[in-house]
């Protein structure tokens, strides 16, 4: 074998030629961590945060980690020890390489429920963090409360747990018959009051079980189990071939589990711990009483300008998100959305400039050795609304304004749900609500009764949306402009 193609791991670990490598030993590393979700944007995030503070000497922080459902990321991590690069681009310098060490054990959920448990349990365990994205909670819109399905059913019947408040609550319960110490259990998903909301789906949990099994344990969570809320920031691109070959390239040796990352991270951390903690705040976190509102910042202006960027860019053909946003039409739409209907519903904290922020985030839009897909980014938008735009445009609504470019975003992503892109290809994007989009969209008389059918979709927008005229009239203008004008014709009716 040649030494391009042998893999990464421990033994090779020495021969890596280019990049920087763990300082400290891997094996040595005791895993105080249980990570829920092992995808990219954990490694390229909380892993690294997790890495930095290995480098350190803090070696009783290593993480083990789970998929839920994927045999994926376990096949590419195990036969490398669970190490992997993290490769850092951006628009000026040299790619950055580092490979990652903190990751010490990677394994599928699925196939593993009761090692889930015990590691929760584990004695050397005082933090479980999460990434298992939106639907991974099983959060019932309607009740905020957790929703029972077969899968939830099935865990609180007592069958080894496959959804992941059930692995929480299983875990917790063997820890608090064990003695075990205080532990926190850190959301990293892009929902506001994350840790208030896993919380509550938590104990939700404990509630439905038989009185013989859920005895003390809802007070025990209350006391000894801390769920603070947190707000992530990365842009973290889906890894390419094109991405691993260049790993390669530079490493010498094949990664299969190569994430890519821009330069800049964030990580706002709730400072409501009960027990001991990863000292995550050495590496650059930001620990705060008020993560409310860096959350806000995030979701308002990052997160919903990249939901418009994503589908105006889809419907003009732009692959990617630095080519939909170097459009001055595209550009300019999301200047708008961002000054006239985001930013009035802001209150930032002080070490924020509104301002400044807007401009860093259409900089890091712009970086083109991302490669960051629009149609990535446009996926599962029914799940990503309601955070990133709908509770700007209620307060907008409330305030008396019409947020005319709110309401271009939501037509933009019924248009990306159902049409063809300027260049006459099928736009590709995935959505739980897909389907009933379009079913809505080709059983309505006209775009305005479309446009009010789907606003009804309570799981999305809520019971209010549909019967606001004036906003339905709206967003009926925007759709029918899409669809008979284009992009273009849209941004002339809304006024951009």
């Amino acid at each position: 074998m040649s030494t391009a193609s042998q893999r990464l791991g421990l033994a090779s670990l020495g021969r890596v030629r280019a990049g920087g490598v763990p300082g400290y030993d891997p094996r040595a590393i005791e895993a105080g961590i249980v990570h829920l979700g092992v995808g990219a944007f954990f490694r390229a995030h909380q892993a690294a945060y997790t890495h930095e503070l290995l480098q350190e000497g803090h070696h009783a922080w290593g993480i083990c980690g789970f998929s839920q459902r994927s045999d994926t990321v376990p096949g590419q991590l195990a036969p490398q020890d669970g190490l992997y690069s993290l490769l850092v681009r951006d628009a000026i310098t040299a790619p950055r390489l580092q490979v990652m060490g903190a990751l010490r054990d990677v394994r599928c959920a699925a196939h593993e429920p009761e090692t889930v448990v015990e590691k929760i349990a584990a004695p050397s365990v005082h933090a479980v963090t999460l990434t298992v994205s939106e639907k991974g909670y099983r959060q019932d819109p309607a009740t905020n409360g957790l929703r029972i399905d077969d899968e939830v059913a099935a865990d609180l019947g007592g069958q080894p747990p496959r959804t992941v408040v059930g692995q929480l609550v299983r875990g917790l319960q063997r820890r608090r018959a064990g003695g075990g110490a205080p532990i926190a259990i850190i959301s990293c998903d892009n929902l506001t009051s994350n840790g208030a909301m896993l919380r509550r789906l938590v104990l939700d949990f404990v509630d439905r079980l038989p009185a013989t099994e859920r005895g003390p344990l809802g007070d025990w969570i209350a006391t000894q189990v801390a769920f603070p809320n947190t707000m992530v920031d990365r842009i973290v691109p889906a890894t390419s071939e094109r991405d691993r070959a260049e790993v390669e390239e530079l490493m010498g040796l094949r990664d299969e589990g190569v994430v890519v990352a821009e330069p800049f991270t964030q990580w706002v951390i709730e400072d409501a711990f009960t027990g001991a903690r990863p000292p995550w705040e050495l590496a650059g976190a930001v620990l705060t009483d008020d993560v409310e509102r860096y959350e806000r910042v995030k979701l308002r202006l990052l997160n919903a300008a990249h939901s418009l960027v994503a589908y105006l860019g889809v419907l003009m053909g732009h692959d990617t998100i630095a080519e939909a946003v170097a459009d001055e039409r595209i550009r300019g739409a999301v200047l708008r959305l961002l000054n006239d209907d985001q930013i009035p519903t802001v209150t930032p904290p002080p070490d924020v400039d509104l301002s400044s922020y807007r401009d860093e985030v259409l900089h890091r839009f712009a970086n083109p050795a991302l490669g960051h897909r629009t149609a990535q980014v446009a996926m599962d938008g029914s799940k990503k609304l309601p955070q990133r735009l709908l509770g700007a445009l209620r307060q907008r609504r409330a305030d008396g304004a019409l947020p005319r470019y709110g309401a271009l975003l939501i037509a933009a992503w019924m248009r990306a749900l159902s049409a063809e892109r300027a260049d006459g290809s099928i736009a590709d994007v995935g959505d739980p609500e897909g389907d009933t989009v379009r079913r809505l969209l080709a059983s309505a008389r006209n775009d305005h009764e479309a446009v009010r059918d789907v606003l009804g979709i309570r799981s999305v927008f809520g019971p209010d949306l549909s019967g606001d005229e004036e906003l339905v009239e709206a967003v009926a203008e925007f759709y029918t402009a899409l669809g008979r004008h284009g992009v273009d014709g849209a941004l002339r009716a809304v006024g951009g």
